[in-house]
């Protein structure tokens, strides 16, 4: 029937090959997901076990549809993870860059995806293609091992194996950019795959065609936050903690344009609900302006001082209190970065928006246009080189550590009641 292609062609010209060759190794049903218990135990040197399947590749070499039953066949038990089968399969012309009829992906895409490390390496030494693309979502094994926690061992082996952690697709998807867009914070976390491929040289400045970063995905889980169930939320903040901890450690931006992209950008303009994350960021050192152009982009003072005008004009009395007080802390972070305060130009407030603590709000800017104007003293000159020394984050545990009078720790914390994990 040459007119049947794909699946089709399975059913009517090789499935019945496919069906003698499963049986021959203990699997009678062709959608059993699971290693029957029988050959739980297999180990390659039982030879005998596998006479069948020799007898039987043997007497079947010469039939029409030989190469297209043992390669399919190799898909089936690479899902299962039966090595010693899937070696005499590949002994007997098995093709290892067989594509399933409809999901196409390769014997490789599919051990990883059933979480089949030590497939993955049999198939790879024999031969695979390890940073193969399926032809219909363009993912690689490593993308695919990026995906879930599960698969870690399989993540952890490919990259054993050589696989090319930076390796892109055609729209420039690295496998941490694939595993970043996997994420949700509730049902997948994929934390734990997110620092393997950090620690194997995924590169945090990688970018897609579409300008998609690293904090693309982190900045759209928490707009998700908003408007949600208070479980669902906590865990996605959690999540964006934990993986801009990893990021920021090995070297990622979240201050640079565009402004959209910019995790600090972001944050900075929802304190009032992120809040423990902009502490943070702010705390590792990132940059409270854009980190490319400076102040004459976007600026932290004036986003925060224009968002805090907004918040205190729809806000309830108990509600003003908390908002102020994060903007304080906010603002001093800032200040406690460098030497000298970099204000953007015209930087002006309107606090007619304001329905409470006007005043208290123009007080903290005239304060800031103070402290710009006059040389910086000597203690704010050591609280700054202190700080800087002892970073990366958490760097008020470290405060806290130093031999210091209590007094003069109490300078080098910026509101040490204020801390990073509440609310994750």
């Amino acid at each position: 029937m040459p007119f049947l292609h794909g699946f089709r062609r399975i059913i009517f010209e090789y499935q019945p090959l496919v069906d003698e060759i499963l049986g021959a190794v203990g699997i009678h049903d062709p959608e059993q997901t699971e290693v029957p218990q029988s050959h739980a135990s297999f180990l390659p040197a039982d030879g005998d076990k596998f006479l069948a399947l020799n007898e039987l590749l043997e007497r079947h070499s010469q039939s029409a549809f030989y190469r297209e039953g043992v390669s399919y066949s190799l898909l089936k038990v690479a899902e299962l993870g039966l090595v010693p089968a899937a070696e005499i399969l590949l002994q007997y012309g098995a093709d290892l860059s067989f594509e399933d009829p409809v999901t196409y992906y390769t014997p490789l895409h599919i051990a990883v995806l059933r979480n089949q490390p030590d497939m993955v390496e049999l198939l790879v030494q024999s031969g695979a293609d390890i940073n193969k693309r399926d032809r219909i979502h363009e993912s690689s094994p490593l993308d695919l091992a990026s995906e879930e926690l599960e698969r870690v061992p399989c993540l952890q082996r490919l990259l054993e194996l050589g696989a090319d952690v930076n390796a892109a697709d055609k729209n420039g998807k690295t496998a941490l950019l694939h595993a970043l867009a996997s994420s949700d914070g509730v049902q997948i976390h994929n934390t734990e795959n997110i620092r393997l491929l950090l620690e194997g040289g995924a590169d945090v400045k990688a970018t897609t065609k579409d300008s998609d970063t690293v904090f693309s995905s982190i900045i759209f889980l928490l707009g998700e936050t908003v408007g949600s169930d208070k479980d669902e939320a906590k865990l996605i903040n959690h999540f964006c903690f934990r993986v801009s901890q990893l990021l920021l450690a090995h070297g990622a931006d979240p201050s640079e344009c565009p402004s959209h992209e910019s995790l600090t950008h972001t944050c900075l303009k929802s304190f009032k609900l992120h809040y423990p994350l902009l502490r943070f960021l702010l705390e590792s050192g990132a940059s409270y302006n854009c980190s490319l152009h400076g102040a004459s982009c976007w600026s932290g003072f004036h986003i925060v001082f224009d968002k805090l005008c907004t918040y205190l004009g729809s806000c309830e009395d108990c509600d003003a209190v908390d908002l102020l007080n994060k903007a304080e802390n906010v603002v001093e972070l800032m200040v406690a970065q460098a030497p000298r305060v970099s204000l953007p130009r015209n930087f002006d407030i309107n606090t007619s928006s304001c329905s409470v603590h006007a005043d208290k709000v123009s007080a903290l800017h005239q304060s800031l246009k103070q402290l710009e104007q006059a040389p910086p003293t000597l203690r704010h000159l050591c609280r700054v080189y202190i700080r800087q020394r002892l970073r990366p984050w958490p760097v008020d545990v470290k405060v806290k550590s130093l031999p210091l009078p209590d007094r003069l720790k109490l300078y080098l914390l910026v509101h040490p009641d204020a801390s990073c994990d509440e609310d994750l």
